[in-house]
């Protein structure tokens, strides 16, 4: 099970698990913030297991965000055979592409923290050929939304509240469950369409 425990909801809606060790050829890790914390479980683990090759096979990219800054020092001390910290996503992005295409056959790929994070990742793998059975993927820290207006396409990052003002045609969305596998976001309707101007009160409902 995910360590964030998600309520049953629509089958869209994507599901997590919890990272561990698997025989590969390689072991690609992507995280960001708390999802840290899934790796150095992980390496718990393969530490009791007395697992030797496994760091030297891996290759870690982080990115810390504001929250995740005091883990990075603890993930480069796992010996792995290359590792990046990285400001964020985009900066991280063609990094993880290359990571992708070096992969060779048996690669493991390890995905853990924000949904923003697992979902963009989790579309480059798949586009680069890496089958679902070879990509992991577990929940840690926030659990902000990435989210796409279906009026404008616009995508807005970091979604606590709901309703919530679409970052680039301003309307007031309702947030769905309704999840886009290839653009890795939740899908946002207009909430006031049927009666304009009619918006309910804003409640948090991520932090």
């Amino acid at each position: 099970m995910s360590k964030t425990q998600f309520p049953p909801s629509i089958k869209s809606r994507p599901v997590y698990g919890e990272l561990e060790a698997r025989p590969g050829s390689g072991h690609l890790m992507i995280a960001d913030a708390e999802g840290a914390e899934a790796i150095l479980d992980l390496a718990k683990s393969l530490a009791k297991s007395g697992a030797k090759d496994f760091w030297a096979k891996a290759h870690i990219i982080y990115i810390p965000k504001a929250t995740g800054t005091k883990y990075s020092s603890q993930l480069e001390e796992l010996g792995a055979g290359k590792f990046y910290a990285g400001p964020s996503y985009e900066a991280a992005q063609s990094r993880i592409r290359r990571a992708l295409q070096d992969c060779h056959m048996g690669t493991q790929v390890y995905l853990s923290g924000t949904e923003s994070l697992m979902g963009q990742a989790m579309a480059e793998a798949t586009a680069a050929g890496i089958p679902h059975t070879a990509i992991q993927t577990e929940h840690r820290g926030s659990t902000a939304r990435r989210m796409q207006c279906v009026h404008c396409k616009g995508i807005t990052e970091d979604v606590t509240t709901d309703p919530f003002e679409c970052s680039h045609c301003g309307l007031s969305l309702f947030v769905r469950d309704h999840y886009s596998r290839r653009l890795a976001a939740f899908q946002g309707v207009r909430v006031d369409a049927e009666d304009p101007g009619n918006i309910p009160e804003k409640v948090e409902l991520f932090k």
